[in-house]
């Protein structure tokens, strides 16, 4: 059971390599392989933004804010990020590729809440 814990801590935590790993296979399986990333990793210094892509030497920087969320969340701002080394601009192009991925809306919608529950948090006295 302790095993199976850690593997699912691990999952939710990714490393840097494991950021990599998984935009990997997130473009195997839903870009057909498209977007090839060099290299994907944590930042601490996006306070707005979830994640950012530069095309032009193709890295992803995805905000330590997601760290601990679902997993399914993390894998949708990859997903949005890999699209970006697609399609540059937010476009009806660049929405249909992110829409290959289920869970979208659903991930959306959740960092929506997310977002507006760390900005209406009661401030501690």
């Amino acid at each position: 059971m302790l095993d199976r814990l850690a593997a699912k801590e691990r999952r939710r935590r990714p490393t840097d390599e494991g950021l990599q790993a998984r935009a990997n296979e997130l473009s195997a399986k839903y870009l057909d392989g498209r977007a090839r990333p060099e290299t994907v990793r944590w930042v601490d210094n996006q306070q707005h933004r979830w994640g950012s892509c530069t095309p032009d030497n193709a890295t992803i920087r995805i905000s330590t804010r997601l760290k601990g969320l679902p997993e399914w969340v993390i894998d949708y701002v990859i997903i949005h990020e890999l699209v970006h080394l697609l399609v540059p601009s937010h476009g009806p192009q660049f929405w249909a590729l992110v829409e290959q991925y289920p869970k979208a809306e659903r991930a959306r919608g959740f960092l929506e809440g997310f977002s507006a529950a760390a900005h209406n948090a009661p401030e501690e006295c």
